[in-house]
């Protein structure tokens, strides 16, 4: 097969699993041993910065009310306010970024630790789904920090779904789980900028890895628009992915324990 067909592949796996929650980072590792294709770093830098760009431009509006609101000092309106509980959240996340980035790279190809992340977001979801909370879309704080420290947490732990741990722990404290993905989808967008600027300065992107960056950043967009638009009209759709990825680490645990990958 050609280079193209596999950058183009892991683009389509980059746009779907950036922003559903079953963990972008373990699906190109699990999809590229697979294809048995070493994954340059370059690509992963371009699939990612796809990704994040479909993100922004779904976001794009609310991006710009928080910045309008943030230039009027007004934190007490809803964006204003939004924006502030993004960047409480943020933090957490970016000082485990910065403090555990060297372990979090260097566990990058453990299939066991993956494949654990995958069965530990799958009982996340499957909590998730089935919780029975009186939602409510007003968040403070104090969530935010939580949720924060859930990112945070799946950073460190390759296969544990970014989108995953946010959305769910904003689901168990309460919050409806539309608002949760909406929070969640957005406060990830400066982490994942954040990493990626990180990873920008020690590499070049090549112009061949533009198509695969823009196939990762409009499969992205449709995947943020499925998620908000129709598979979270119900929390309970949130099973539905805990059982695949429940599949998947049962799966990647016969295959590598029998010496298959």
């Amino acid at each position: 097969m050609s280079e193209l067909f596999y950058q183009i592949f892991l683009a389509i796996v980059q746009g779907i699993a950036e922003w559903f929650p079953i963990s972008s980072s373990g699906h190109l590792v699990l999809v590229s041993r697979l294809l048995n294709y070493n994954a340059s770093i370059p690509l992963i830098v371009a699939l990612h910065l796809g990704s994040l760009l479909g993100g922004i431009v779904y976001f794009v509006k609310d991006i710009g009310k928080i910045a309008k609101d943030f230039f009027h000092l007004k934190f007490e309106e809803e964006h204003g306010r939004l924006g502030v509980l993004v960047i409480i959240a943020t933090i957490p996340a970016a000082v485990i970024g910065i403090l555990f980035r060297k372990f979090i790279e260097t566990e990058v190809s453990n299939l066991w630790l993956l494949a654990l992340g995958f069965f530990i977001t799958s009982i996340l979801l499957f909590i998730s789904s089935s919780v029975n909370l009186k939602p409510r879309k007003e968040m403070k704080g104090k969530e935010a920090v939580i949720i924060g420290c859930a990112q945070a947490v799946a950073a460190l732990l390759r296969g544990v779904s970014r989108t995953a741990s946010t959305l769910c722990s904003g689901i168990l404290q309460g919050i409806d789980e539309k608002s949760a993905a909406r929070f969640s989808l957005l406060m990830s967008i400066p982490v994942i900028l954040g990493a990626t600027i990180l990873e920008v300065r020690s590499v070049s992107l090549a112009m061949n890895l533009l198509l695969p960056g823009l196939i990762s950043a409009v499969v992205a967009f449709l995947c943020i628009h499925l998620l908000l638009k129709v598979i979270l009209v119900s929390r309970k759709n949130l099973r539905w992915f805990g059982l695949y990825l429940l599949i998947i680490a049962i799966a990647l645990s016969i295959t590598h324990l029998a010496g298959k990958i």
